[in-house]
């Protein structure tokens, strides 16, 4: 080969070291500075961002690339899953997917919350804000992401229509419990709220947000079971808290 030729090679040489050294610059430095979530609920945007880019190494470009699509996404408590949108080089948006959660019960000194269904979605010893506790359910041993073994699954049916008007409502309450004749209570703070069974129950929430913009700080037991929507005047009885 002559000089020309050796040239020629060296020059081929060095610019396929320059192309793979400027590879690897790029692949080691390049970071995602700039994060958006969207979708989240029970955490805040720090909390999931730290979740998902929880290393130095997560926020690498490249390998957050790599890892979003070729391994399963981390575990995290109330989230079904999320997705990581590349809006450039170092900026990213998390899509998250939350657990759908309607209520919890106390169980061996642990919250397990279950959706719609009455599917156990995660057991935990953190409360979660606007999320009631659930009294009167009878059930055997819980499994996660199975059913709670109740009875009878259409309780849960009734439950998600009460805390769908509650919602509606803008009515957030602490506790609602089944009695064994199948009615219903609720309790806001100091308040005790009768509700009676699973009928009228759009007209009953209604007239408690009325009630409650009126009195907020009511303390005793207010009694809606007696609601009859044909009455176009009711009035419902209130008992004052014994001191």
């Amino acid at each position: 080969m002559g000089k020309h030729g050796r040239g020629k090679g060296w020059l081929t040489l060095a610019g396929s070291l320059a192309a793979a050294a400027l590879l690897l610059i790029f692949v080691l430095f390049v970071r995602i500075s700039e994060v958006e979530v969207s979708g989240n609920i029970r955490y805040t945007k720090e909390q999931m961002e730290e979740a998902v880019f929880d290393t130095n190494l997560s926020r690498n470009t490249v390998i957050c690339y790599l890892r979003d699509r070729f391994r399963p996404h981390k575990t995290i408590p109330f989230v079904e899953d999320y997705k990581i949108v590349f809006r450039s080089l170092n900026r990213a948006e998390i899509i998250v997917y939350e657990k759908s959660v309607v209520g919890y019960v106390s169980y061996m000194s642990s919250m397990i919350y279950f959706d719609k269904d009455g599917v156990v979605v995660e057991s935990t010893s953190e409360r979660l804000p606007g999320i009631p506790m659930i009294n009167g359910l009878e059930f055997g041993h819980i499994v996660l992401h199975r059913p709670l073994p109740v009875e009878d699954p259409q309780i849960f049916s009734e439950l998600l229509n009460l805390t769908q008007i509650l919602e509606i409502n803008e009515i957030t309450v602490d506790q609602i419990e089944f009695t064994r004749s199948r009615r219903m209570r609720c309790s806001i703070g100091t308040l005790l709220v009768e509700l009676g069974d699973n009928t009228q129950m759009n007209g009953k929430i209604g007239e408690l947000r009325s009630i409650l913009k009126e009195y907020p700080d009511l303390d005793g037991t207010l009694y809606l079971d007696t609601y009859d929507e044909s009455n176009l005047s009711p009035m419902f009885r209130f008992e004052k808290k014994s001191k």
